[in-house]
């Protein structure tokens, strides 16, 4: 009881002890069984009532609505009562309208109350009138709001449709209700229930999508008091939203560039509700996919070309398809150091064999000729 922000429950019942049986027939009200006010803020209690044709006609201006504490009747009685309230903010009584607003409502408002209707020409039949209304109090901060559906389980792509609604037990304030995450454009209308009462709903109309999965999506209802003091309470869902794999992605273990005949794990990983059911591995060759695994993580050994990898995760749902991995492969520093070498080398031979073939061509060039110059002589003598 000494929290600042209360809450009140106003209920409403037709007493059996509001005169004689004729004056019961007279006239009939209905009121709603419960009500509910914010401390501190106003409060709306619908009403309305049927009166025997025959005295429709004393339904004029003079007709006054009073709520009092106690069942004693007294003409013109205005003071010591706990509810008071203006024409105003009084309903049209000569349409049978007897909703009234009573502004900054407190504890001391608590207890028990007496509807009376009183016309002049009607005084003697109707002042005696009276239906009882229990008022109960209750320490507690408003109701909180109401979510439907409070849990749902939604495929990414389907259009979702939240309610939020509060008892605007004031009409001049109503609750205001704002939904956080902001995911869409948001409706509000004030809706009345069967009872009389009002309640105010806002409706929240998006289209799901993985990112949503896991967010917690509030609506909170702030209800206005006298002095700028506000009170707002909340209520709140957990989304869960069913999506096909997303960002597919490979992870390369051990990393950077690997030697020849090196071996590697390749792990492919997805983010999918429900969980990747099949993982699936290709090789890419100059635009050739090639079907070479499945599970989640394929085992290679590094060949002297460069290759190119990718993966596909699947679930119930579709599928999420990896970028390309290149797999870098390099030689060690006593191979690069060979082949230079051994280039060289061949190089070098080469040249040689073609150096002694040059000698050996030209030894025998110079060996003929001489044997023709010997010839010629001996031939000559």
């Amino acid at each position: 009881r000494n929290r600042k922000d209360l809450h009140h429950r106003v209920s409403f019942l037709s007493s059996p002890d509001c005169g004689g049986a004729d004056e019961l027939f007279l006239i009939s009200i209905r009121l709603p069984q419960t009500v509910e006010a914010v401390n501190g803020s106003c409060l709306t209690i619908p009403c309305s009532f049927e009166i025997k044709s025959e005295y429709e006609k004393h339904l004029n201006n003079e007709c006054e609505a009073k709520w009092q504490n106690t069942t004693e009747v007294k003409e013109n009685q205005r003071t010591n009562l706990k509810l008071t309230t203006t024409k105003d903010m009084m309903g049209d009584l000569t349409k049978k309208n007897c909703t009234s607003t009573f502004k900054n409502i407190n504890p001391k408002h608590s207890g028990q109350y007496y509807f009376r209707l009183d016309s002049n020409p009607m005084m003697i039949i109707l002042k005696s009138v009276i239906f009882f209304c229990q008022c109960i109090f209750l320490p507690d901060v408003p109701p909180s709001p109401t979510l439907t559906p409070s849990a749902r389980e939604v495929k990414e792509g389907t259009s979702v449709s939240l309610t939020c609604s509060a008892p605007a037990s004031c009409l001049l304030h109503p609750p205001t209700l704002t939904w956080t995450p902001k995911l869409a454009h948001s409706q509000e209308t004030l809706k009345e229930n069967q009872d009389q009462t009002k309640v105010q709903i806002s409706v929240l109309n998006f289209t799901a999508s993985h990112l949503h999965h896991g967010k917690r999506i509030t609506c909170t209802a702030v209800y206005w008091k006298h002095g700028g003091s506000n009170v707002s309470v909340n209520a709140s869902l957990k989304a869960k939203v069913k999506y096909s794999p997303k960002d597919t992605r490979v992870a390369v273990s051990p990393s950077g560039p690997a030697p020849e005949n090196r071996s590697l794990s390749l792990t492919c990983s997805s983010d999918a509700r429900p969980p990747v059911q099949n993982y699936s591995w290709y090789r890419n060759d100059g635009g050739q996919e090639t079907l070479i695994g499945h599970g989640r993580v394929l085992n290679i050994t590094t060949w002297i070309h460069n290759r190119v990898y990718f993966c596909k995760a699947e679930n119930e749902l579709g599928a999420g398809r990896s970028n390309n991995t290149h797999i870098n492969v390099h030689f060690e520093e006593s191979l690069l150091l060979i082949v230079p070498v051994t280039v060289a080398s061949l190089v070098l031979l080469c040249v040689l064999l073609f150096v002694i073939r040059f000698v050996i061509f030209l030894y025998f060039s110079l060996m003929f000729e001489d044997n023709d110059s010997n010839e010629s002589c001996c031939q000559e003598i």
